[in-house]
């Protein structure tokens, strides 16, 4: 089954992609692409502190948010078929 994330871990990681998006889109220059660096940083250590709460393995932790971020049809269906099995099982 999934790991279940936080809203909070989410908008951190889809606020990294957009930053990521916004700094690539041009020429590089360091106050463009410092907000993604930013944005960077508050993800890595609320991943951090997320696994650690949780017990959870770091990298597990963000494996699944940027599986769920980056490919989120995927996720969806991934989701749904587990659903169907879990109710099947019972």
């Amino acid at each position: 089954m999934a790991i279940e994330l936080s809203d909070e871990l989410i908008r951190l990681q889809q606020e990294a992609v957009d930053a990521r998006a916004a700094a690539t889109a041009g020429s590089y220059s360091a106050e463009a692409w410092q907000p993604w660096i930013d944005a960077a940083d508050a993800l890595q250590a609320a991943i951090t502190a997320y696994a650690a709460e949780k017990h959870l393995l770091r990298f597990d932790v963000e494996k699944e948010l940027k599986f769920r971020v980056l490919h989120p049809e995927e996720y969806a269906e991934r989701e749904r078929k587990a659903a169907e099995k879990a109710a099947a099982g019972k």
